[in-house]
């Protein structure tokens, strides 16, 4: 599974993933639903143990704990995502032995099992997304993030590429073993039927103007991010890189780019904020902001310079209202649950930055010479319904910024960058990703070319993007449209079901 995702991309591989586990773990007289919670807890180990693999990457170099803790600590997460997949076969194998009596006629029964099975597993995908702040990584639909089903995304997003992905996985494995070619040809016919409604019910198309953008890539090391004697070099680095590049009309900065509390920064961000006007820019920036009077640290996006093409001078004040607050904090890292408890037991729960408050969930639009924004700040960039809930009429790009410096050269900025992409394609906006030490991007959701500048350098990323106008329909509904359908299915199968068992 974790090859048919970044960097590797063998989207194939995740069909053939699924044909087996199901082949494995779907009910019958031998797989009872213990059986199949077995297989499917198995599954869930080997998918995320080996996906989220970098998240030991961060634990090892800045954790401060023995290999053989850490190693623990992973296989516990590991075994906590690998009960959602678990419950879902389980569960399903659990409703269809119970409600399923007569098993004469072989077709009927697979039939009956998928249609279970599919809204279980997806209710259960849904709850790794949202109990205890929620996981969503490694869902399945990213893996055809940019594969041919990706012109699916803007009608049915990420959420639809999941279920088209089991659907034709069980179709797949319903023709080889059982000569079964009835669900392959109706998976194909769906296929088919909303590849060709795509065009009509998603209208993003580009427009003349093309927007100059620069993405700055610091690269600093992870172990001197927070240290005081680093505050100023740093902020001197990115101003450094920045002062030679002017010529653009927005400027992007990563997550926290300035290692100072927006208060002690005023006077660099005064001058930032006159030498963007000066050269008829804009500059958004990562900042930390804490407020004395309530003792509350906030992880911010602000902007200077141009607030519109029209103004001719800059706008910056603290707490002006043109800023952005993160809403989703990363656990451990950004907030520490039950701290009182966990933080005198080891480095890993008292990591620098990891109090901090999270802002409101429905926030405004950042506003950049005359660009309408829509904001993530790096965890955030994974929870479709929220960019979703915070998209507007007006909103002209997605900007993401992070620092996946934590994980070192492996998978994780990768899938990071390909969840980002997905985001994209569902919204249909261009993308402009800018990070502490890569992956910095510019993504455009129609043409699907990307653009990035090399990891583990210190470098600008310096380009256009086109602008795009219309709305998709995954941004005006959502997952809703096809949570009445698995509803409606689920509950026509359980009343067809009792009925026949009468």
């Amino acid at each position: 599974m974790t090859f048919s995702y970044a960097p590797f991309n063998f989207w194939p591989l995740a069909f053939l993933c699924i044909a087996i586990i199901m082949n494995n773990a779907m009910p019958s007289k031998s797989i009872t639903p213990k059986e199949a919670t077995k297989h499917g807890f198995i599954f869930g180990l080997g998918w995320f143990g080996a996906g989220i693999s970098w998240v030991h990457v961060a634990i090892a170099d800045f954790g401060g704990l023995p290999l053989i803790v850490s190693l623990i600590l992973m296989l516990i997460l590991c075994a906590y995502l690998a009960i959602y997949p678990a419950l879902a076969f389980g569960l399903s194998a659990k409703l269809y032995h119970k409600t399923v009596t007569i098993e004469n006629n072989v077709s009927a029964k697979y039939y009956l099992w998928i249609m279970l099975f599919l809204p279980i597993f997806m209710l259960m995908e849904t709850l790794r997304a949202t109990m205890l702040t929620g996981f969503p990584w490694l869902s399945l639909g990213y893996a055809l993030t940019d594969s041919p089903f990706n012109i699916l995304s803007p009608l049915i997003g990420e959420f639809g590429l999941t279920v088209i992905l089991i659907l034709l996985s069980f179709s797949v494995l319903i023709l080889i073993k059982r000569k079964l070619w009835q669900p392959f040809a109706l998976t194909a016919l769906l296929l088919v039927s909303l590849a060709l409604s795509t065009p009509y019910l998603s209208d993003s198309h580009y427009i003349k103007k093309e927007v100059k953008v620069l993405l700055v890539q610091g690269n600093i090391q992870q172990n001197l991010k927070w240290d005081p004697d680093q505050a100023w070099p740093t902020m001197q680095k990115y101003l450094d890189l920045t002062r030679k590049n002017w010529d653009v009309d927005l400027v992007l900065w990563p997550e926290a780019a300035i290692p100072e509390i927006e208060t002690y920064a005023n006077s660099f961000l005064t001058q930032l904020d006159s030498a963007a006007s000066f050269n008829n820019a804009a500059l958004i920036t990562g900042i930390v902001d804490y407020q004395r009077d309530t003792k509350t640290v906030y992880n911010n996006l602000i902007v200077v310079g141009k607030k519109n093409t029209d103004s001719t001078q800059g706008h910056y004040q603290y707490l002006h209202n043109n800023r952005y607050t993160k809403h989703k904090l990363l656990p451990i890292g950004e907030f520490v649950p039950f701290e009182d408890f966990l933080r005198p037991l080891a480095p890993l729960f008292n990591l620098a930055m990891s109090s901090f408050t999270p802002g409101e969930a429905i926030q405004k639009n950042l506003i950049a010479n005359g660009l309408h924004v829509l904001p993530a700040n790096c965890f955030e960039i994974v929870f479709s319904d929220y960019l979703r809930n915070n998209h507007e009429k007006s909103t002209d790009v997605l900007l993401t910024v992070s620092n996946d410096a934590w994980f070192g050269d492996s998978h994780g900025p990768h899938q990071h960058m390909q969840i980002a992409r997905m985001r994209s394609q569902e919204l249909g906006l261009p993308l402009l990703r800018v990070t502490n030490n890569g992956i910095t991007a510019v993504y455009d959701p129609l043409s699907h070319e990307q653009i990035s500048s090399k990891q583990f350098e210190t470098n600008v990323l310096k380009t256009q993007f086109k602008k795009i106008s219309g709305t998709t329909f995954y941004s005006k509904n959502g997952d809703t449209p096809l949570w009445v359908l698995l509803i409606i299915t689920f509950f026509s199968i359980l009343i067809i079901l009792r009925k026949k068992n009468k």
